[in-house]
């Protein structure tokens, strides 16, 4: 069993609630956006899988993919940043989706928490909204769950930015 935190779209700020709300976490995954030094201050707080995003620079894209593919506690997931939702994907993915039929897809970008089951690709999405300060979004989110063969207990946080 692992307890998941989930964020994206920091753009270099880490609300100090995150560490409260991350506490009991195993891992963080980080869909993108992440922003100057974000990467190495929550790599001393938690183990983190990340991606960059389309406003991070070179710094952070020469260490981090564009995409993600990896296992945990046997369920396959695919993270990346600009990604879509159910019956919205970047065409990219279409082919991503088909072959490697991860169980659950993570995305950013869009500033806007959805978590949605596709039952046409037979996974779950995750859009953790945005955790930082900048964009259109009124309040900023994190999303944290427990896999036990599944994902389960999903929980959203909301803060103010």
């Amino acid at each position: 069993m692992l307890k998941i935190g989930v964020l994206s779209d920091t753009h270099g700020f880490v609300n100090d609630k995150i560490y409260t709300f991350f506490a009991d976490c195993d891992e963080l995954w980080h869909a993108g956006d992440i922003g100057p030094g974000v990467l190495d201050t929550l790599r001393q707080f938690k183990p983190v899988v990340a991606v960059y995003g389309n406003v991070d620079d070179w710094s952070v894209r020469t260490i981090l993919p564009e995409t993600q593919l990896f296992r945990r506690e046997g369920l396959k997931i695919l993270m990346t940043h600009i990604g879509g939702y159910p019956g919205h994907y970047e065409r990219r993915l279409y082919p991503v989706f088909e072959n490697e039929r991860p169980d659950i897809f993570v995305a950013g970008h869009s500033h806007i928490l959805r978590v949605m089951y596709d039952k046409g690709f037979n996974m779950l999405h995750i859009n953790p909204g945005a955790a930082g300060r900048q964009g259109f979004q009124k309040v900023s989110t994190l999303v944290r769950f427990t896999i036990d063969g599944k994902p389960k207990d999903l929980e959203i946080m909301e803060m103010d930015r």
